[in-house]
């Protein structure tokens, strides 16, 4: 009888924390149980401290027990897809670091899962995850490891003051850790294939290639049994990683889209309004660039009017500079993207280049609306699709935008849709994690029967002791990153133990989680009302 699969995805945030990494591993996790029932799919989410709930989460929501968030994330998941989840939450300890403006991991999250449940883990921003990982090794414990890239820390970090040196280490330190901890990396950037494995193949210099074609290339690229892909993108080359965008759109767009659709067959006028952006109010979000783009571009843009919607740190200092331009820019409070209040913009500006691959602008098209940006490796994938705009230079911005107000949209066909969805995501990423062609863990393959001939040819006698050497350098370096851990780490708070039932620091997870909250046992819910949310 073939062993069940069992997918555990570890991510760096939750809701209510409307971010990317608690959203898109959120859909990840409910399309891959809808997708195969028998598949045992666990999302593990961080639980943090009721001071840093407060300042992180909007609205001044907050939770006392893990069963209230798992409600309102169940809750608010069911609302947008229309069914019930078949996969299981469970929580690991977190702490808010308000310099790096993220979620830290707190202690070992790898004891989240029992070793008897660890298969497959996918790890949402390995890099992160694993800076300060003190504890077991991931590809230790797990069968295979699956790295999905969300963020280009590299240019965030570039940005800030001494950029180019703090970016200088940290590449190293991510790769470091990237190769320590994971099997496998998908980039969700471009589709821009630069050289696949030296001398296997020529240059693919700027073509377009499918999550199939990638694959694909990377089984003639495989080195020491993984795949290595030499690629240009959005963020920086990690060891054994392919580019495939595994991220869908929340089904609530494509249904706008859908009646948007029906109301140009119809002939009303679909779109009513002009421009807008939508984004975290940060200047690194793409803010800088569109406000520069606007203020340049004054005497050629008279006219536009554009509305921005966002919240952030650099609210205040947007609206300064808005109110200098002669355009009309109005500012105002972030809002949820699949409001009523959008649903009427024609276009979507996006100048941004610090995103791997941006939501908002899958959504826009989803919703049908045309979409100006920048021709940069993260907006590859939306090349496919003919409301996608791109721009070179200040001069394109503004002939791109001018055009894009005349115009009306061209319909999306169904292809284009799926595409955009999270059941097409899916699939590319069950293509490009190759999750049936795993390893065994070493304990099982030590368990299973020899094959192997008593000789063996010169070649593959150096490739077993080259591969065996690479492993021992491996170890070795994961060995020199826990010591070094021991000195940053620090351990859940008292009452992240109570609420969690952790056990003390030399202790294991959750038998007394029951005690502590009887509605969260083991990720399964128990109370209010979602006893069948094991099923779909």
């Amino acid at each position: 009888m073939e062993k069940k699969q069992r997918i555990s995805i570890f991510t760096t945030a939750s809701l209510p924390w409307m971010t990317g990494t608690s959203v898109n591993p959120l859909f990840r996790a409910a399309y891959l149980a809808k997708q195969d029932e028998e598949r045992k799919v666990t999302l593990v989410i961080p639980w943090l401290s009721l001071k840093d709930q407060e300042h992180v989460y909007p609205d001044k929501i907050t939770f006392n027990l893990p069963s209230e968030q798992e409600k309102y994330v169940r809750n608010w998941l069911e609302e947008r897809t229309g069914f019930r989840s078949g996969f299981d939450i469970r929580f690991y300890p977190g702490k808010f670091s308000r310099d790096k403006r993220s979620i830290l991991a707190v202690g070992d999250i790898t004891e989240a899962i029992p070793d008897e449940e660890a298969d497959i883990a996918v790890l949402e921003e390995p890099e992160h995850l694993t800076w300060y990982h003190h504890g077991k090794r991931w590809k230790a414990k797990f069968r295979l490891v699956v790295g999905v890239v969300h963020t280009n820390y590299l240019e965030y970090v570039r940005r800030e003051k001494n950029g180019r040196v703090q970016a200088f280490f940290l590449k190293y330190i991510n790769s470091w850790v990237v190769n320590i901890y994971c099997h496998k990396v998908c980039l969700l950037v471009s589709f821009m294939l630069v050289s696949v494995s030296m001398q296997r193949f020529a240059h693919f210099e700027g073509n377009y290639v499918s999550s199939d074609g990638l694959v694909a290339f990377a089984r003639h690229g495989i080195i020491d049994g993984l795949i290595v892909i030499r690629l240009s993108a959005a963020t920086q080359d990690l060891p054994r990683s392919i580019i495939c965008n595994v991220h869908g759109v929340n089904p609530r767009f494509i249904e706008i889209g859908k009646k948007k659709n029906e109301q140009q067959q119809n002939g009303s006028k679909a779109f009513a309004k002009g421009a807008y952006y939508i984004g975290k109010m940060i200047w690194h979000k793409g803010y800088k660039e569109l406000l520069k783009l606007l203020r340049d571009n004054q005497n050629d843009l008279t006219g536009l009017e554009v509305d921005l919607y966002g919240n952030g740190e650099d609210s205040a200092e947007v609206q300064e500079a808005a109110k200098k331009l002669e355009l009309t820019v109005r500012v105002h409070p972030g809002r949820d993207h699949a409001d009523p209040l959008f649903h009427d913009y024609k276009v979507f500006l996006n100048p941004s280049t610090t995103d791997v691959v941006c939501t908002t602008t899958a959504e826009a098209l989803a919703m049908g609306k045309i979409v100006v940006c920048a021709n940069h490796p993260s907006n590859d994938f939306f090349k496919q699709f003919p409301n996608c705009r791109t721009y070179d230079d200040s001069k394109g911005f503004v002939e791109a935008t001018r055009k894009a107000l005349t115009e009306e949209p061209s319909p999306l066909t169904d292809a284009q849709r799926h595409e955009l969805s999270w059941e097409a995501a899916t699939e590319r990423f069950l293509r490009a994690a190759e999750l049936e062609q795993a390893p065994p863990l070493k304990a099982e393959a030590d368990q299973a029967p020899s094959q192997k001939r008593l000789t063996k040819s010169s070649s593959k006698l150096f490739m077993s002791t080259s591969l065996s050497f690479k492993r021992r350098m491996e170890d070795a370096s994961a060995l020199a990153h826990f010591v070094g851990t021991a000195l940053l780490s620090s351990q859940p708070d008292e009452d992240q133990r109570k609420k969690l039932g952790l056990a003390p620091p030399s202790g294991k997870w959750g038998p007394r989680l029951a005690q502590e909250d009887p509605g969260y046992h083991r990720g399964t819910p128990l109370m209010y009302g979602l006893q069948d949310c094991s099923h779909s």
